[in-house]
Formats: structure tokens, C-alpha cells, sequence
């Protein structure tokens, strides 16, 4: 009788990890071909819109124009962000309330308002990258799916997760660093159903993005080739001490960018006029000209920041005329003006809520800290060879202090530059830059964004107190788990369970069994939707 208790246990577990497969695939799939084709979009928008820009600087009599037309597209932004909130920003915050049960998706409206709205940011010259709008886009590609596979609400959230993950993998051909954005941003958890969907998802993306490179004969390579690191261990023990100081500023850089996002956050929300729409287009203007205005300077604060961060490798060369021809200055003067003009307006751009993404912009600030270190580091006698190294660990570690994902800054590092030599050094920085944010009390940035998002949506407002009672069946997702490995609703907690004539307080570890009986407790504005995915999980 046991042994076949224990075959129908092992027959629905293969069952509802068979069928997350299949969606996961389904999904990736969809995402896969929507976000290859955005990037696309948005590589060739970056070009055009670069060449624009050389003809205004070339032309000056142009510029009342330009800035004309970037006041046209100021209200575009707008009136998508005033009709579609859900595109505010880079989106990511967003994308994650989705994956959490917190938000929900209209995909249709949400995917085309972003899809449009971030490439004509691009398209304006703005500092917009297209890769925390890649997640958005391919979150609500999973949403799209799984409301036309008509899939319960437990499977709905698996599928936004996966899609999230698939947009982030294709936008930067690194499927590790969209996995582990599922577990450290996203869900915060590790579970093997969130793992399941969203490595198939990331696979079956990849294999779609591959397929459509190879249709329209473009070449796949890795996402900053310019670099050069050295093969082997780092044995120059100097090289360390160096690593240290780079770490160290990097930590107390990110944390003052974090500081100074939610500093022109609170700034921009004094911009109150008659109505809601104007004050939303006022911020947005003054983004957008500043934004102008900048990019009229240097080529180096328009788009993302993929061009930048490729000049300052080896093999870019920070010998690059792009930035050695700013007002005809030396070179670590250019580089620190753009890094601090790019610092500046990548903040402005999210304290705004203008529609772009902000994951690139965030990378090219710490590889521009890295580059000027290095002009200090070798004059005090740093081995030149690990220049590139620098610039790496850097990057992932000011991400790191504004993010406080440092899994996913290690994983994306090595992923981008497909090189596993600056892994120590990375994981190094990474560290410390995590303990720095850690000392300054600071969250996730997109924490920080998401919680806002809710407040000025009325979420958290209407959300009512509700009780719910469960009872756990035979071979159901959270039957013989332990409370912390089950996906619970967004806000859910279990307060207790009832064993027999036991009563059990849980904590994380409370392992749970066929016959349960749970007392559920959350905060929500949708209780029908709560007792859908408990009714799910508890079978």
C-alpha cells in the first residue's frame, strides 16, 4: 500500500514538472522571438539615433528642432506612462511585483506600451538601455501565454518568472544570469518549480533568438568582446590590495546612486500642477530635454552604454576619438565628466519614471569608475595586464551595492565576457561591495522602486486583512515540503497548522504533511485570486 502511495507521489510530481516544461518551453519560445526582435529594434534605433545627433552637432542651426521634436516625444512618454503605468521606468520593479503575485499584467497593452515607449526614448538619444525593458516585454509574454493556455494562477506566476528570465537571457545571450535573476530578484527563493520553468524558458528563448540570428545572417558573439583577461589564477598579490580600494569605492559609489535616484524621486513628486497628467509630463520633459542636452555633449551618455563599456577594454581602446574629443580634453578628464554626467542623468532618468531601461546604463558607470582607477592604480604600480580585470570587477561590483544581487553580478560578468579567469577577483569585489550597501541599510533599488510603484497605484491601500483555511492533500505541491520551499501567495503566511489534535506554530523549517490543516493569513485586494493558488498548491 506504502509503495503505492509513494508511485502516485512520484507519478504527480513528474506530472507538474512535465507540464511546467512544457509551458516553460512555450513561453520561452514566444519571449524568445518578441525580445530578439525589440533588441533588434532598439540596436538599430541606438544607430539612427546617433547619427542624428553627429548631423545636429554638425548642424547647429538644427538643435531648435531637435529639442522640439524631443518635447513631441516627452509627451509620448507621457501619455503611455499616464494611460500604462505599468511601463513607469525601467519596468524591472514592475516585472518583479508580477513574478511575486503583487501586480498583474494586462500583457497585450503592457508589452506594446513598453515596446514602443523605450525604444523611442532610444530613438531620442536618451540614456535608455533595452535590457530592463527585455524583461518586462518577456514577463508579459509569459502573462500572454499563460492566459491563452488558460493555465491556473500558480502556473501563471511560474510562467511570468520564466518569461522575465528569457527576456534578460536574450537581451544579453547569458541564460546563467537569467536563471539567477529568478531566484535572487525575482522570488528571492530557490524552488525546484521556479527553477524548472525558468531554465526551460531561458532555453527554449535562446534556441528562438539563435534560430532568428541565423534567419537574418547576423553573427552571435560575446556581449564585451574588447576585453582581454588573462588566463589562470591572479597570483600578484598587489593586484589584491588594489582589487580592495576598487571594491571600496565602487560600494560607496553605488550606494550614493541609490541615494540619489530616490533623492530626484521625492524631488520630481514636488512637481504637482492642475492635473495628474501634466505633472507626469513635466517630469518626463525635464528628463528628456536634460537627456537632450547631455547627448548633445558626447555620444558616450546616449543609449545603454554598450559602446562606452567596449571602448574602455583592450582591444577598444580607451584611446577611442570619442572620448578623447570631449572639448579637446585628456583623457581621464573626458572620463570622468562622462562618468559623472552619466551617473547623473541614468538617476534622473529613473527618479522621472522615464520609460527606459537602467541595467546597462547602471554597468557603464562602474566600468567608467574602473577605467579612471586604473589610470591611479598604475601609476602606483599595478601590473597593466589586469587592467581589464579592473574594469570587470568594477562593473559587477557597483551593480552589486545599488542591485544586492551579487550572484547574479558574478554570474553576469563572466557570462558577458565568456571568461571564467576574473572569477575570484569578481567574486571579491562583489563581496565587498554586498557589505557596503549591507552597512548603509540600503535595499535593492528595485525594491525600493516597487514599493513606491504600489503606494502611488492604491495597491497597498486596498489591500484587506483575510483568513484563509487550507487542507494539504495527498502528493500536492506542498505535501512533505518544508514552509520556506513553497511558493506562497504575494504576502501570505501560515500562522499555523493543525496536526491531528496538535497545534503547530511553523517557522521555515515545519515540514508539511498530507492532512494539514493550515491557517493562511495575507494582505490582499484579490481574495478569490489568494484561495485560487492555495486551492493549487494544497491540491
Amino acid at each position: 500500500m506504502e509503495r503505492k502511495q509513494r508511485t502516485k507521489n512520484a507519478a504527480s510530481v513528474y506530472k507538474n514538472a512535465g507540464q511546467l516544461i512544457l509551458v516553460g518551453s512555450v513561453t520561452g519560445l514566444f519571449a524568445g522571438v518578441v525580445v530578439t526582435v525589440y533588441n533588434l529594434f532598439a540596436k538599430r534605433g541606438e544607430e539612427i539615433s546617433r547619427d542624428l545627433y553627429a548631423f545636429v552637432r554638425a548642424n547647429p542651426a538644427f538643435i531648435p528642432l531637435l529639442f522640439l521634436a524631443l518635447a513631441l516625444g516627452a509627451f509620448l512618454l507621457s501619455v503611455t506612462v499616464y494611460l500604462v503605468p505599468m511601463v513607469k521606468g525601467s519596468g524591472i520593479p514592475q516585472t518583479e511585483g508580477a513574478t511575486r503575485g503583487r501586480l498583474r499584467f494586462k500583457w497585450y497593452r503592457d508589452a506594446v506600451a513598453m515596446f514602443a515607449a523605450s525604444l523611442l526614448s532610444i530613438f531620442m538619444g536618451l540614456s535608455a538601455g533595452s535590457e530592463g525593458p527585455s524583461l518586462l516585454i518577456g514577463a508579459a509574454s509569459g502573462e500572454g501565454v499563460a492566459c491563452s493556455l488558460k493555465r491556473n494562477e500558480m502556473i501563471r506566476r511560474y510562467q511570468v518568472t520564466g518569461g522575465a528570465c528569457a527576456g534578460l537571457a536574450v537581451a544579453f545571450n547569458a541564460p546563467l544570469t537569467g536563471v539567477a535573476f529568478a531566484f535572487e530578484e525575482a522570488h528571492k527563493r530557490f524552488t525546484p518549480e521556479v527553477f524548472i520553468c525558468a531554465f526551460s524558458s531561458v532555453v527554449f528563448a535562446l534556441l528562438a533568438r539563435g534560430a532568428l540570428y541565423q534567419i537574418l545572417g547576423l553573427r552571435t558573439e560575446s556581449f564585451f568582446h574588447s576585453y582581454l583577461l588573462p588566463q589562470g589564477a591572479v597570483t600578484d598579490w598587489k593586484f589584491f590590495l588594489f582589487l580592495g580600494g576598487s571594491a571600496l569605492v565602487c560600494g560607496v559609489s553605488g550606494v550614493l546612486f541609490y541615494k540619489w535616484v530616490f533623492f530626484l524621486r521625492k524631488a520630481f513628486e514636488k512637481i504637482q500642477l492642475k492635473t495628474k497628467f501634466l505633472s507626469v509630463f513635466a517630469r518626463i520633459l525635464a528628463a528628456v530635454l536634460l537627456g537632450g542636452v547631455l547627448s548633445l555633449l558626447t555620444v558616450n551618455l546616449m543609449g545603454g552604454g554598450h559602446g562606452l563599456i567596449e571602448s574602455l577594454g583592450t582591444e577598444g581602446g580607451a584611446k577611442d576619438a570619442s572620448l578623447t574629443g570631449l572639448f579637446s580634453l585628456p583623457l581621464v578628464i573626458t572620463l570622468l565628466i562622462v562618468c559623472l554626467l552619466k551617473f547623473s542623468i541614468t538617476g534622473v532618468n529613473m527618479g522621472a519614471g522615464v520609460p527606459c531601461g537602467a541595467f546597462i546604463p547602471m554597468l557603464a558607470v562602474g566600468a567608467c569608475i574602473g577605467s579612471l582607477l586604473n589610470q591611479a592604480w598604475l601609476r602606483l604600480g599595478m601590473d597593466g595586464l589586469y587592467c581589464d580585470f579592473m574594469v570587470m570587477v568594477c562593473m559587477a561590483t557597483f551593480f552589486t551595492a545599488i542591485v544586492k544581487a551579487p550572484i547574479t553580478g558574478i554570474v553576469m560578468v563572466c557570462e558577458l565576457t565568456w571568461s571564467f579567469s576574473a572569477l575570484l577577483p569578481v567574486i571579491i569585489g562583489v563581496s565587498i561591495g554586498y557589505f557596503i550597501g549591507d552597512l548603509s541599510r540600503t535595499d535593492s533599488v528595485y525594491e525600493g522602486l516597487l514599493e513606491e510603484f504600489e503606494k502611488e497605484h492604491g495597491k497597498r491601500g486596498k489591500a484587506q486583512r483575510e483568513v484563509f483555511t487550507v487542507s494539504i492533500s495527498r502528493g500536492c505541491i506542498a505535501d512533505k515540503r518544508e514552509v520556506r520551499d513553497v511558493l506562497w501567495p504575494a504576502g501570505a503566511r501560515v500562522t499555523e497548522i493543525r496536526r491531528g489534535e496538535d497545534l503547530i506554530l511553523p517557522d521555515g523549517d515545519t515540514e508539511l504533511l498530507c492532512g494539514d490543516i493550515l491557517t493562511v493569513v495575507c494582505r490582499t485586494d484579490e481574495p478569490d485570486k489568494v484561495r485560487e493558488e492555495l486551492s493549487h498548491i494544497a491540491g
